[in-house]
C-alpha cells in the first residue's frame, strides 16, 4: 500500500524541545535566583524534566486542562502555594527564557524539502494548538503542513487511537496510507501501529535503548532514513518488527 501522508508529532521529533526546556529553565532559574550552588542546575532541571513529565501525563489521561497543567508544574516545582495569576507569572518568565532557545533538529528541513512532491504533510501534537501554531511558525515550517491537530482541541490524546485516526480524517486517507513520525517509543510509536498507519519511531540519542521495543514501529535514528523507510512500505509492504 501506498503511503500518501506523514503525519509529525512536534516536541523532540520536529523541535528539540529538551534543548530548549534545559537551556531555557536553566537561564530562568539564574534570573530568579534560585540556583543555590554548584551542582543546584542539574539536580533542579532533572527535578523540572520529572515534575513536567508527571504533569503531562495528567493532562494526556484528562485529569487537568492544558492551564491548569502548567499551573501545576510550577507550584510543584516551587514547593509553594500560589495564586493562578502568581503562577502564570512564573511560567511566562520561563517562557520567554525557553523560546529563546527553540530550533529545529538539523534533519527537518532536508526531509521536509525531500518529501515535499511524494508526499502530504500533517502534525498531531499532545500539546494545545495556541502553543503549537505559533511554534511553527516561528521556526519557519508551519506552511509545510495541511493540517495541525493537538490533543487539548481534539479531547482525545495519543496513544488513543482516536487521535491519529483524527489525523487521518483531516487528510481523508486511511491509516494504512498514512505514516506517523514521533519520538516516544510507547505514545507515538505503539500508539500509531495499534491505530492502523504505518509507524516510525525516531529515537536519535539512542536513549530508549534498554526498553523492550513495542511491536510495530519501524526504528529510525535519523529523519535521514526516512525518505527509504517510506520507499520500502511501498514497495514490500509494512514492516513487522525494527530496523
Amino acid at each position: 500500500m501506498v503511503i500518501r501522508a506523514v503525519v509529525w508529532d512536534v516536541d523532540d521529533t520536529l523541535f528539540d524541545y529538551t534543548t530548549a526546556d534545559r537551556e531555557g529553565m536553566r537561564t530562568h532559574l539564574t534570573a530568579e535566583g534560585l540556583l543555590a550552588g554548584p551542582g543546584s542546575a542539574d539536580e533542579a532541571l532533572a527535578r523540572w524534566r520529572r515534575i513536567t513529565e508527571e504533569q503531562w501525563a495528567r493532562f494526556a489521561a484528562g485529569e487537568v486542562d492544558f492551564v491548569t497543567q502548567r499551573r501545576d508544574r510550577t507550584r510543584v516545582f516551587l514547593g509553594r502555594e500560589m495564586t493562578d495569576d502568581e503562577a502564570d507569572a512564573w511560567f511566562r518568565r520561563y517562557v520567554t527564557h525557553y523560546e529563546s532557545a527553540w530550533s529545529l533538529f538539523p534533519d527537518v528541513l532536508p526531509v521536509l524539502d525531500a518529501l515535499a512532491d511524494s508526499h502530504r504533510h500533517a502534525v498531531l501534537s499532545n500539546s494545545s494548538l495556541h502553543v503549537q501554531d505559533r511554534k511553527l511558525r516561528v521556526l519557519g515550517v508551519h506552511d509545510r503542513f495541511e493540517a495541525i491537530l493537538c490533543a487539548a482541541e481534539l479531547g482525545v490524546s495519543k496513544p488513543e487511537p482516536g487521535a491519529f485516526l483524527a489525523a487521518c480524517e483531516a487528510l481523508e486517507l486511511p491509516p494504512r496510507q498514512v505514516a506517523y513520525v514521533g519520538d516516544h517509543p510507547e505514545i507515538d510509536g505503539r500508539g500509531a501501529a495499534d491505530a492502523g498507519l504505518l509507524s516510525v519511531w525516531i529515537d536519535r540519542s539512542g536513549s530508549h535503548a534498554a526498553v523492550e521495543p513495542p511491536e510495530g514501529p519501524r526504528r529510525i535514528a535519523s529523519l535521514a532514513e526516512l525518505p527509504a523507510v517510506l520507499g520500502a512500505h511501498t514497495r514490500f509492504g509494512a514492516p513487522s518488527s525494527f530496523g
